[in-house]
């Protein structure tokens, strides 16, 4: 993956709502292919009638030998690119080291990539513009003033004067950066723009097929390549697709590319201007679709409407359609055949409740509370952390509605909300451990809203919710040394013993709710675990 200027990564959706076997690469498979077109760094240097570098680290540093294959423009500018990217950090490394001679070494390597690149793109891609062939030339002149400079700072020997060269060198290698980054981001706009032209003119379901399908992997590179992708038409390209009756079986190929293009504000932007929520709404409310179809429709509602994106709560048209989107997301929760489709689907929900607190009062008309719940006794639907994650989510969100403890008690959800604050990753993984770490936490929440009506309260002292909150409380493993599920523990612990006080020995009493929640917080912090 590499960095265009100003690119920045997003997450396109929150782990819980990650499809994992889908985004997923397969690091062996990718290093296999790789591994086809590398190899050491003396050869090149070899070539250029340079010395084989005896540093301890030479080894390590892999080159492209080749071009990626014949007429495959884009998987070429994407190897070079990398290794070029690659290339410039590790000479900003050498330079910060003063360790001029592989400073000068790697400066040669790094001309001879970019002849390559420049080279084998024009000898695959059409006609270059003149911008392009401007461009080209800056990049070419940089290369050969950066190997000319840092071979003279070998010559060097004065401190003072070295030093100077030194932020020579280190301006160059900046501005020969830029240079590269306009040029690549040019070639694949380029490219892009003839992948959309190749959807929009196609009227051939596996060329839109394997057009759609290279533009889904451009998606997978990173957020730059998202951006250029929505200000090249792909947005609207591809819910051109998913307006055509004829190209049905693609839709979950392009709800897909839609998903990952809408991690960034352009693609939601244009999403917006092609009335792309009304087309979800269709989707996901017609019954003839595919599972797999609306399931993907659920995944780019989950992705337009994060909470984690700051952009996506400027989506006007989502509110006129939402009603009839929350309604089907809730029939799909209710008729998931599998894990995915419920986690997509539950994941939507989610967000939604925070795009818009009306979505709250829609989901309990809906008997959402019963759906959710009886998912969670279904391990072929609800059966990892993230799952939880969402459903802890919608009920925390909707716990501040008053009704809402009086539909929670009697589909005993109580006992469900205190397995949550048990919750622990079965395979210690950050990404899963961080999830259980957030269903205890709104688990807690959710307990501590509820416990606004004494009638749950009551029911979670019945069930010893009391015991399992100080637990995690005074055990920093069990609740990961968590600081956010500690507050939120400490808040429902204090809510409970408001009630009924009765449950709380004197020491719990005066440590953990009696002082300030800071003070109680800083002991609980700062406690170590005792194993007598």
């Amino acid at each position: 993956m590499m960095a265009l200027p100003g690119g920045r990564h997003l997450d396109s959706i929150p782990p819980p709502g990650q499809r994992l076997h889908l985004m997923q690469v397969d690091s062996v498979q990718r290093w296999m292919e790789d591994l086809k077109l590398m190899t050491e760094c003396e050869c090149m240097c070899v070539l250029q009638a340079k010395p084989i570098s005896l540093e301890e680290d030479a080894q390590s540093d892999l080159i492209l030998a080749g071009g990626p294959g014949p007429g495959d423009p884009l998987q070429l500018l994407l190897k070079r690119g990398w290794v070029i990217s690659t290339e410039l950090r590790r000479i900003g490394q050498k330079l910060a080291q003063d360790r001029w001679a592989r400073v000068h070494s790697m400066s040669v390597r790094l001309t001879c990539h970019a002849r390559s690149m420049v080279s084998e793109y024009s000898a695959v891609s059409r006609s270059s513009s003149q911008e392009m062939g401007q461009i080209e030339k800056l990049l070419m002149e940089k290369c050969s003033e950066l190997s000319a400079i840092t071979e003279r700072c070998l010559q060097v020997e004065n401190e003072h004067v070295l030093k100077s060269m030194k932020a020579c060198v280190s301006e160059t290698l900046s501005t020969l950066g830029q240079h590269f980054g306009q040029l690549l981001e040019l070639a694949l706009t380029r490219e892009v723009q003839a992948l959309v032209r190749k959807i929009n003119a196609s009227d051939n379901i596996y060329t839109t097929e394997s057009t759609t399908g290279n533009l889904f992997s451009l998606t997978q590179e990173g957020a730059p390549l998202c951006r250029i992708i929505a200000k090249e038409g792909g947005v609207v390209a591809l819910f051109k697709v998913c307006r055509q009756d004829s190209f049905r079986c693609l839709y979950p190929q392009a709800l897909r590319t839609l998903a990952s293009i809408c991690c960034v504000e352009e693609g939601v932007h244009q999403l917006e201007k092609v009335d792309g929520v009304l087309c979800l709404a269709d989707i996901l409310t017609d019954d003839s679709h595919s599972e797999a179809t609306r399931a993907e429709a659920a995944a780019v509602v989950a992705q337009v409407t994060s909470p984690h994106l700051p952009f996506t709560q400027h989506l006007g048209s989502f509110l006129e359609s939402m009603e009839e989107i929350v309604t089907a997301l809730i029939k799909l929760c209710q008729e998931a055949s599998s894990g995915e489709v419920f986690l997509l689907a539950s994941a939507a929900l989610a967000n939604i409740t925070f795009f818009d607190t009306m979505a709250c009062e829609m989901l309990l008309q809906l008997n959402a509370i019963r759906v959710l719940l009886e998912a969670c006794s279904d391990k072929q639907r609800v059966d990892t952390p993230y799952t939880r994650d969402q459903i802890v989510t919608i009920l925390a969100n909707m716990s501040v509605l008053e009704q809402c403890a009086s539909d929670i008690i009697q589909e005993n959800g109580v006992q469900l909300i205190m397995g949550m604050l048990s919750e622990k990753p079965r395979s210690g993984t950050p990404a899963e451990v961080a999830a259980c770490e957030r269903v205890q936490q709104k688990a807690a929440v959710t307990l501590a809203r509820l416990s606004r009506d004494p009638e749950v309260a009551r029911e979670a002292v019945r069930l010893s919710c009391m015991s399992r909150l100080i637990e995690l409380c005074r055990s920093p493993s069990e609740r990961n040394s968590s600081d956010a599920v500690l507050v939120a523990c400490l808040a429902a612990l204090r809510r409970l013993a408001g009630v009924c006080p009765e449950g709380l020995q004197d020491s719990d009493f005066q440590q953990l709710v009696q002082p300030r929640l800071v003070d109680s917080f800083l002991l609980c912090s700062n406690m170590e675990e005792s194993f007598v």
